[in-house]
């Protein structure tokens, strides 16, 4: 790794600088035309959830928030994302999605504010220290569903990213949520490859036992 994208502290802090930094912004660039297809899977998935609320923790320039309407209203659509380019991307493109900068392990939000939670290829950048306090605030922030898409491995695997190591991270994410939080009951799980334009992931469905079927209000 070059020094240059060293930061002192901890592992938490150089993956943020790294993120949203020069490399984020390559990322955004590189990856701005790859959400096209993504509707294949938003769409019957929306279709089936009873949920009116949604934040994407990590949500980069919309990709998929924008496939959110117009099953959800606008302003119930939530995104947070590290990099400032792909904030300014994603309001000049969806200047209705309420997308703000935050860090993952501390979302601006009360709890069970949003009916659905969710992340794409998010946590496998997150290191060990701050994994868990990540998916705390995923839970906290969720009334009801938790989805969560990643790249799996039965046992933690590191895997060198662009380069880099000490990026990327496969995990058997299911499985960590349930034993990390044990009220989450799981609902469905799959697989999606490129042809619904996403990057071999798999994801898995939860939902709060005992949350109930009706939504939680619309945000003000």
């Amino acid at each position: 790794m070059s020094d240059t994208l060293a930061v002192e502290g901890s592992e938490a802090k150089r993956l943020e600088h790294l993120w949203g930094g020069e490399f984020g912004d390559a990322y955004n660039e590189r990856n701005k035309n790859a959400y096209e297809r993504r509707g294949r899977f938003w769409q019957p998935l929306l279709a089936e959830l009873p949920i009116r609320t949604v934040l994407e923790v990590g949500c980069n320039v919309g990709g998929n928030l924008r496939w959110m309407h117009p099953t959800l209203a606008w302003q119930n659509i939530y995104g947070i994302v590290i990099n400032l380019d792909a904030l300014r991307r994603l309001h000049e493109q969806y200047p209705a999605i309420n997308a703000l900068h935050a860090l993952a392990q501390d979302l601006p939000f009360r709890d069970e504010f949003f009916d659905l939670v969710f992340t794409t290829g998010v946590l496998i950048h997150q290191p060990e220290e701050t994994l868990g306090a990540v998916m705390a605030e995923i839970v906290r922030c969720s009334r009801r569903y938790v989805l969560c898409m990643e790249y799996f491995a039965e046992e933690t695997e590191e895997v060198p990213y662009r380069g880099l190591e000490g990026a990327l991270f496969r995990r058997s994410y299911g499985v960590l949520f349930q034993k990390q939080h044990p009220e989450l009951a799981l609902r469905k799980q799959g697989y999606l490859s490129t042809e619904e334009g996403f990057d071999r992931l798999t994801w898995w469905l939860f939902e709060k036992r005992g949350s109930g079927p009706k939504t939680s209000e619309s945000a003000k």
